[in-house]
């Protein structure tokens, strides 16, 4: 997956950051039907300088059944950047999104597919507000460290995922290729409870740039709370 990243690498320079990311995410069932969907996220600048993105996502989630679930929500996101030297310049994006989830299991192994379909309304830098829309495919495995685990509700776990963005709608206001970026995660992890997990790991961000690319390596702390 990540080969769609690197196989463009050649013709264009790669710009390497480092920055760290804390992730929150509630779900919260209010019925057999209904739950709540919120993740916030705090991300720094490159090197750790300053907080660079907040993202505020809260949605609306139907679940289908036991593995299978839609839900539909919207994202503020802001960008604090340094422009030159007239200082800080703060890009506001708002977006509204779909998504649906699968779960299942391998052996022990917690497995869940995410598909999400994103419509983005973003300012740009010359002040010219723009239209896209993105796809995003996201898989992600539980791995409990205890063994003969049927029901995973307490104890160490590793976590990997990876997580593909493909512009589908007006590329050419974005980067101008149809694949935008890879996403590779691996973590270690403790479930507290059947509502509480927490975990820190590694993110690999490449970033396919309309004439450069990125590699952000990120250090991640995330708080999973489910009621």
């Amino acid at each position: 997956m990540v080969l769609c990243f690197f196989g463009t690498t050649i013709n264009a320079q790669t710009n390497y950051q480092n920055s760290g990311w804390l992730f929150l995410l509630n779900n919260t069932k209010i019925n057999k039907k209904w739950g709540t969907h919120l993740d916030i996220q705090l991300r720094s600048a490159d090197n750790w300088n300053n907080v660079k993105n907040f993202l505020f996502r809260p949605g609306i989630t139907y679940f289908l059944n036991d593995k299978n679930d839609i839900t539909l929500g919207y994202l503020l996101s802001e960008t604090h950047n340094q422009v030159d030297d007239l200082g800080e310049h703060k890009l506001t994006e708002h977006r509204i999104w779909q998504q649906y989830i699968h779960k299942h299991k391998i052996s022990t192994i917690n497995v869940s597919h995410r598909f999400r379909l994103e419509q983005r309304f973003a300012e740009k830098i010359r002040n010219e507000d723009i239209f896209a829309q993105r796809f995003r495919y996201f898989v992600r495995f539980i791995i409990p460290l205890k063994k003969e685990v049927k029901n995973f509700e307490e104890g160490l776990f590793a976590a990997l995922q990876n997580e593909l963005f493909f512009n589908v709608q007006n590329k050419d206001k974005l980067n101008g290729h149809f694949f935008d970026q890879n996403r590779a995660y691996g973590a270690l992890g403790y479930r507290f409870s059947k509502k509480f997990d927490l975990e820190a790991g590694y993110l690999n961000q490449a970033v396919k740039g309309a004439s450069n690319n990125s590699v952000n390596n990120v250090i991640q702390l995330a708080v999973y709370t489910r009621f």
